[in-house]
């Protein structure tokens, strides 16, 4: 709608004179440009940019992709293949048992026990479970199962080494020299050449049965084993049919004490049957039938 109020030339030519006399526009930036321009320019939001917004766009695009059950597939297939093929490459083969530190007897009993079917692949063999499976035989104290070179598998044992023979009733068994059992024979002259333990109560003071030993060692060859008798105490049995008699408390001192009295007078050497140590102030000798006899006659003849 025009003005009622006409103006006068002159304040119409005044009014575009003013008018051509403003400011130019000023081309800085307002002040939130100028701060959003400065936090762009940071290390941070320029990485998060850079970096950030590809990364999200391909993460985006992957889930699409994944959200398909037949993609998914088609990955774990390809996943699998690959696994395979390098699984069953001939370096992770392994085609036999390598037993290392067991007699023949120990090293039949291991290949017997080990779940394995040759060839197997290397990835396929749990190393710990086989250990553990080794490690309960009773002639094994210790063993490692590892890869080893040209397809073997390698069994590396360290076997318990038997000191003596415990009879358990009708069983024969090994012990080491922890106590614990090594191995069961099936006869006596399987191991002639270890000591025997018997008698009730026995396996119970394994620990000192075996220090016994330890402390007869002078007497090492002619030593044939130790007997418990009524769970109390021991009898140590010589060759040539000799015990000595120990008592039920302090058995080793007697042992030693016996010990020096044979080194000083041979009394295991004698004619004697038995060497009662039970008394702690004084050793009884009994002696052979055959001694005894001799004795008699010599002694009647004296008469």
């Amino acid at each position: 709608m025009r003005s009622l109020i006409r103006r006068h030339p002159l304040e119409r030519k005044a009014a575009a004179q003013s008018k051509n006399l403003r400011a130019p526009r000023d081309p800085a930036p307002s002040k939130w440009h100028y701060r959003y321009q400065r936090w762009m320019l940071t290390p941070g939001v320029r990485t998060a940019v850079r970096v950030g917004s590809p990364v999200a766009v391909i993460a985006i695009i992957a889930s699409l992709w994944l959200s398909s059950d037949n993609n998914r597939a088609l990955i774990g297939e390809k996943y699998a293949s690959v696994k395979a093929s390098l699984q069953q490459r001939p370096e992770f083969i392994m085609t036999e048992f390598n037993i290392i530190g067991a007699d023949p007897q120990t090293t039949a009993d291991i290949a017997g026990i080990l779940p394995v079917e040759f060839p197997v692949s290397s990835f396929d063999l749990d190393m710990e479970e086989l250990r553990e499976t080794v490690e309960q035989l009773y002639a094994i104290k210790s063993a490692r199962v590892r890869v080893g070179e040209n397809g073997m598998l390698d069994v590396d044992v360290t076997p318990r080494i038997a000191v003596a023979v415990w009879r358990d009733r009708n069983t024969l068994r090994l012990i080491d020299a922890d106590g614990i059992i090594a191995g069961i024979i099936e006869e006596r002259a399987e191991r002639r050449d270890l000591p025997l333990i018997a008698g009730d109560g026995a396996f119970e003071n394994i620990d000192e049965a075996l220090t016994l030993f330890q402390t007869a060692e002078p007497l090492r060859e002619r030593v044939r084993g130790l007997v418990r008798m009524g769970d109390r105490r021991w009898d140590l049995v010589l060759d040539r049919g000799q015990r000595l008699l120990l008592p039920a408390d302090n058995p080793i001192t007697a042992l030693d004490r016996m010990i020096v009295l044979n080194d000083a007078q041979d009394m295991l050497d004698r004619d004697v049957a038995v060497v009662d140590m039970r008394n702690p102030k004084r050793a009884v000798l009994r002696m052979t039938a055959e001694a005894a006899n001799a004795y008699r006659r010599v002694s009647d003849t004296g008469n």
